[in-house]
């Protein structure tokens, strides 16, 4: 699988700006920085990067699942409640990995719309 040589209008920055954050959030949180809110921020957060990455085809939706089975996993070890949704239909169940679930969009700033997709 390849993906584009040029990426959409703004990708590239903002995911320049994720690693940024990311990098900042690291060095300032340490192994005793971290309250439940902000792990599930964090864990909200990973979940909507591989979402947003998985989008660029199947294959690599594929792969990343582990990554949702991984954030799933997180949560229950801390004690949050992991979201169990059931896809709607034959063919959103068919588009989505198992594995797959709308994080919630607590914490990710005022005015965030989400990610538009085609569905």
């Amino acid at each position: 699988m390849e993906l584009a040589e040029q990426a959409a209008p703004g990708v590239e920055q903002h995911a320049e700006q994720v690693t940024e954050t990311a990098c900042h959030l690291a060095d300032a949180a340490g192994p005793s920085g971290w309250n439940t809110a902000a792990a599930e921020d964090v864990l909200d957060a990973i979940d909507t990067l591989t979402e947003a990455l998985g989008i660029a085809g199947p294959e690599l939706a594929q792969a990343l699942a582990a990554v949702t089975a991984a954030t799933d996993g997180a949560r229950r070890l801390l004690g949050i409640a992991v979201d169990e949704q059931e896809p709607d239909s034959p063919a959103v169940a068919a588009a989505v990995p198992p594995g797959r679930r709308q994080p919630k969009r607590r914490g990710l700033g005022p005015g965030f719309q989400g990610i538009r997709t085609a569905r």
